[in-house]
């Protein structure tokens, strides 16, 4: 098969395209990179903000890129808003994609208007981004996504492109869950793929104080919930000062905070996750331990009935607090956690075993 994997997150669709060609199929990835993290792709459209010239270099590229965009069998895009342009712009574009191919699918990766609308308003997971039960969330940082995709363009992009596509494939429980209702008829939950046999394990052995990491997005903090796992981490370190190291990564470049994840035991995640993403998977699949989304209907769509690996955190400061302490108090239990964390990416997100798992989805349509 021909195929077309569009935008980035987190190397999701480049991780996909490795193992596609492993299984003999002809892949291109057209993305900017994900930004900063600068994610390998065969088609760059990094696009320069704030110049005019790199502006113009920007649509220049894109213009020769989208000729080149016919005649696949399969488009995957990895939101919405896979190119980095104004929402009429991308719909343009979708439509241009979706007569010059033969199928068209819709990732449900990330941030989108049903992820907000859906969490807000329908209320499917007990607490995520933008609610705690029947409270929603109004901090600034929500309150920018909800009006960024609610009642926009970005909106009704969203809506045309499910409405209109073959597909829609969910990585995570979250996204599963808050297209369900509307498009259970086309959507299909397929695990996040992690290429595990190029990953070592280099979890050392905890033979000394318990080394927690943390990556925190000074911009994306609050949203995340990282400022109250942090708050908890400084706590414990104060009451248990020779038993546990804090080892932050502050907005540093992608391979810098892989070095720094290593060193440790410990990874703290999102808050607010049902379900571990692909940093945490990566973290997994190098035996570290993830406290962060580890719910029950997690494992529950994976079929998953013996492996808990994951320190599973409500978003409350005193339940990350008491969750921490346990694993200062019992150290030993950070070696059974670290086998399970490998073997549940082995088992689940095993990148060849995802990638058929996506051609037999595409052909189904």
């Amino acid at each position: 098969m021909r195929i077309l994997l569009l935008g980035e997150y987190s190397n999701v669709h480049w991780t996909l395209a490795q193992a596609l060609r492993r299984l003999g199929h002809d892949v291109c990835v057209a993305s900017n990179g994900d930004f900063w993290k600068n994610y390998p792709r065969d088609i760059d459209l990094d696009r320069k903000i704030g110049s005019p010239l790199g502006t113009i270099d920007f649509y220049r590229r894109l213009t020769f890129a989208l000729a080149r965009m016919r005649g696949y069998d399969v488009v995957q895009l990895i939101n919405p808003m896979f190119f980095e342009v104004n929402p009429r712009k991308n719909l343009i574009a979708y439509k241009y994609l979706k007569r010059h191919n033969r199928k068209t699918f819709l990732g449900a990766f990330g941030m989108d208007f049903f992820w907000v609308d859906e969490c807000r308003q329908q209320r499917p997971l007990r607490y995520s981004d933008f609610n705690f039960g029947d409270t929603l969330r109004t901090d600034e940082i929500a309150m920018r996504e909800v009006d960024d995709w609610v009642g926009t363009d970005k909106e009704r992009a969203n809506r045309y492109i499910a409405d209109n596509c073959n597909g829609i494939i969910a990585g995570l429980y979250e996204y599963y869950a808050c297209y369900k209702r509307l498009y259970n008829d086309k959507l299909q939950f397929i695990p996040f793929p992690i290429d595990v046999d190029a990953i070592e394990r280099v979890a050392p052995p905890v033979d000394g104080p318990v080394r927690f990491f943390i990556g925190i997005s000074q911009q994306r903090s609050k949203y995340k919930g990282t400022d109250i796992m942090l708050a908890a981490l400084e706590k414990l370190h104060q009451r248990y000062p020779d038993r546990c190291e804090i080892v932050k990564a502050v907005s540093v470049p992608f391979e810098q905070y892989q070095h720094m994840m290593d060193s440790s035991h410990v990874i703290l995640d999102q808050l607010y996750s049902y379900t571990p993403a692909m940093n945490a998977l990566l973290a997994m699949a190098k035996g570290l331990v993830v406290v962060g989304g580890g719910e029950e209907e997690n494992y529950q769509i994976l079929g998953e009935d013996n492996l808990r690996p994951i320190v599973n955190v409500l978003p409350d400061a005193d339940d990350v607090y008491r969750k921490l302490e346990q694993l200062v108090v019992d150290p030993q239990r950070i070696s059974t956690l670290s086998d399970q964390s490998r073997a549940y990416v082995e088992h689940h997100h095993n990148a060849d075993a995802v990638a058929r798992k996506y051609l037999d989805f595409w052909m189904s349509k």
